[in-house]
């Protein structure tokens, strides 16, 4: 067993958590607390009814997440908000939600798993949001189709392209999760490839205004990396076991 406020304060000081400004709903840090002791660690990618309802059976856990239970901003607690709360209370199950924080972090985010996965040569942070930089820009040697290729194997699933840059490939910007909606900005710093999960119907044929190929591959397949390094390092550090709780949603 471990002391959950250690965590807490592992997590909040390795992950910036003050530091870095988010989404309000993002609620990044501990979003419900138990008794305060831990006996393992589950690793999710949404704080969903689902996940959280798998992730009770065992007794006392922390359940680390990417996107937590608040992205709706204030709700009542009624219908499955009142069953997320309620079976993850009853069950001693603390929950722990880091979104952009964990995206951006140099060794267990997202962007640099997925950076590295893919093969970036050395990724350097680019597209500034906020007062902070979203993604990762690399150099890139192959096509259009190689990088394709490469994300339907690493993420196991399909890859929607936009081919409207260059065939060869020299340089890769990346931002995990939904962020086709900075494919102009993206577009304007000067790289070939855009690659993130998903974004609106209109970055499609913006990108093609802009001659830049855009990779969505998934909003969910690019970001199971981080809370499984996450969940690995923090079980480590506390000597606790953990397990990761895949639920994908397709999108």
């Amino acid at each position: 067993m471990a002391e959950l406020a250690e965590m807490v304060a592992f997590l909040d000081r390795e992950l910036k958590v003050a530091a870095i400004t988010d989404y309000p709903g993002a609620m990044n840090g501990l979003q419900l607390s138990n008794e305060g002791r831990v006996a393992r660690i589950v690793a999710a990618v949404d704080a969903s009814l689902p996940v959280i309802e798998a992730a009770a059976a065992g007794g006392p856990g922390l359940l680390l997440v990417h996107h937590g239970m608040f992205w709706q901003g204030a709700q009542a607690v009624t219908g499955a908000f009142y069953r997320k709360l309620k079976t993850a209370m009853e069950a001693g199950l603390a929950v722990y939600s880091s979104h952009l924080p964990l995206d951006v972090h140099p060794e267990w985010g997202n962007n640099i798993l997925l950076a590295r996965a893919l093969g970036l040569i050395d990724p350097q942070p680019f597209c500034e949001h906020n007062g902070g930089l979203l993604g990762l820009r690399g150099a890139w040697v192959g096509t259009r189709d190689d990088l394709a290729e490469i994300l339907r194997q690493t993420l196991g699933g399909a890859v929607h392209v936009c081919p409207a840059g260059p065939e060869t490939l020299t340089t890769v910007g990346l931002i995990t999760g939904g962020a086709g909606s900075e494919v102009a900005k993206v577009a304007a710093l000067g790289v070939d490839a855009f690659v993130t999960g998903e974004g609106p119907h209109w970055s499609y044929p913006l990108a093609e205004e802009l001659g830049i190929n855009v990779f969505y591959a998934g909003h969910y397949a690019t970001e199971t990396f981080g809370v499984q390094a996450l969940a690995q390092a923090l079980a480590r550090e506390f000597q606790l076991p953990w397990r990761f709780s895949d639920h994908p949603t397709g999108l």
